[in-house]
């Protein structure tokens, strides 16, 4: 699956089947260490997915793009939530922050799409419950 508006010969995609994870890079540097792993890390409270770590991610270079994709678990949403209140979250320094994604229902895949690295490496699919005036997904 290529990153919209990027000529497939230019993303180099990564795949973790076991977790169904997915990452499409665009970078001028995409070192060899580079790829997804199961994060031995604990994920938020309310997360719907496992928690993976982006390998080197650190080391990617002249990034264009970034696209996350994960399956989630919907049974895992908590009662009376929007099937479309998933995001894309990554571990910071100041705690799980939920990444503007995209759901496809249909799939039980949630998307982000970067136009840089991400601000961590373990990433998860979780209850987003942002709305203006909120913080997010927990830690």
């Amino acid at each position: 699956m290529a990153i919209p508006g990027y000529d497939s010969s230019n993303v180099a995609e990564y795949t973790l089947e076991q977790v169904g994870a997915r990452v499409a890079v665009v970078a001028g540097v995409v070192p060899d260490a580079f790829g997804l792993e199961k994060s031995g890390d604990e994920g938020p409270i309310d997360a719907l997915s496992d928690p993976v770590e982006l390998q080197a991610v650190d080391d990617l270079k002249a990034v264009e793009a970034v696209e996350i994709s994960l399956v989630y678990d919907p049974s895992r949403l908590p009662p009376g939530a929007s099937p479309t209140d998933v995001a894309v979250a990554v571990d910071t320094d100041e705690g799980w922050e939920p990444l503007e994604s995209t759901v496809d229902l249909e799939e039980t895949t949630v998307t982000a799409l970067l136009n840089d690295r991400p601000p961590g490496s373990t990433v998860v699919a979780g209850y987003d419950d942002r709305d203006d005036e909120s913080e997010g997904i927990d830690a």
